[in-house]
């Protein structure tokens, strides 16, 4: 019964690792790296709170347990 108990816990613990709230500048990173690979070479990515999100369609993550957007824009 311990085993399972075991288990269980290290099941729940990983979970709420996995749910936790990511930085914003280590969330910007990881989007930077995908882009890039994408071959865009002229973008803007900008952090901002969610109340100065004004088009939706330009968010690509939240950060900071959901408080902030992460932005993109492409340029020329």
């Amino acid at each position: 019964m311990n085993r399972w108990s075991v288990l269980l816990l290290l099941g729940l613990l990983s979970g709420a690792a996995l749910a936790a709230p990511k930085p914003c500048e280590e969330l910007k990173q990881e989007i930077e790296v995908k882009i890039q690979a994408a071959g865009v070479v002229s973008y803007t990515l900008e952090i901002v709170p969610n109340d100065e999100v004004h088009d939706e369609n330009l968010v690509v993550g939240s950060c900071d347990g959901g408080s902030k957007k992460i932005i993109y824009q492409k340029n020329g």
